[in-house]
C-alpha cells in the first residue's frame, strides 16, 4: 500500500488579505512558520519515508521545516503541484474584483487555469510520485486549489467542497481498487 499525505502550506500575509496567490511566489508569515513546525512535530510520531513540494517558495518552506524535523531531505520540487494560475486575479482581494470587474466576475474569463486542467496536472503529479516510491510513505507539500482539484481526479465522488485549511494534511492510500481518502483536511495539530 502506497500512502500519501498531502499537506497545504502554512499562512502568509495574502492569507490574511483574502488576496489569491495562484503562481505569486509568496513567503509563509510568522504565523505560517509557527503552523510549519506544528505539523512537523504531529508528523515526527508517524512514519514518512519522502517528502515531496511544489516549486512555490511558501510550500518549499513548509516543506523544508517538515523536513528537518523528520530527518528527510526534501526528495524533490514539483512544478506539476504548484497551485492553480489565478490568471488576472491574483494579487487581488474579493472587493478589488468587484470594484475592477463588477459582482459577476466569476463568469468572466480573467485567465484562471480551469478546475479540469488543475485536476489532470495535478493527479498526473501526484501518481507519477506514487510510482517511484511504491509501498511508501510519501509527503506532499502543495496549495489548496490544486490539492482539492488534484483529489478529484484521484477519489472520484469525494467531497472537496470544503476548503483546505493552513498545513491541514489530507491522506489518500492506494490500493488495489485505486486510491481512497483515510483523512481529509485535518488540522489537530493546530489545536491545542
Amino acid at each position: 500500500m502506497t500512502r500519501i499525505g498531502l499537506i497545504r502550506h502554512g499562512s502568509t500575509a495574502w492569507n490574511k488579505e483574502g488576496r489569491i496567490q495562484g503562481h505569486t511566489d509568496n513567503p509563509l508569515d510568522e504565523e505560517g512558520l509557527q503552523q510549519a513546525a506544528a505539523i512537523a512535530e504531529r508528523l515526527s510520531g508517524e512514519q514518512w519515508d519522502y517528502i515531496y513540494s511544489s516549486d512555490l517558495l511558501r510550500a518549499r518552506q513548509t516543506a523544508e521545516v517538515i523536513a528537518a524535523k523528520l530527518g528527510l531531505q526534501v526528495a524533490g520540487v514539483i512544478p506539476g503541484i504548484r497551485e492553480m494560475n489565478g490568471g488576472l486575479l491574483e494579487g487581488t482581494t474579493e472587493q478589488e474584483r468587484v470594484e475592477h470587474w463588477g459582482t459577476e466576475w466569476k463568469s468572466l474569463d480573467l485567465g484562471l487555469e480551469s478546475n479540469e486542467s488543475g485536476k489532470q496536472r495535478g493527479s498526473k503529479a501526484i501518481e507519477e510520485i506514487a510510482m517511484k516510491h511504491p509501498g511508501h510513505n510519501i509527503l506532499i507539500v502543495s496549495h489548496g486549489a490544486i490539492l482539492r482539484s488534484s483529489l478529484t481526479g484521484l477519489v472520484p465522488g469525494l467531497d472537496v467542497s470544503v476548503l483546505l485549511k493552513n498545513t491541514s494534511i489530507t491522506r489518500i492510500v492506494k490500493g488495489d481498487n485505486g486510491w481512497t481518502c483515510e483523512l481529509y483536511n485535518c488540522v489537530k495539530h493546530m489545536e491545542n
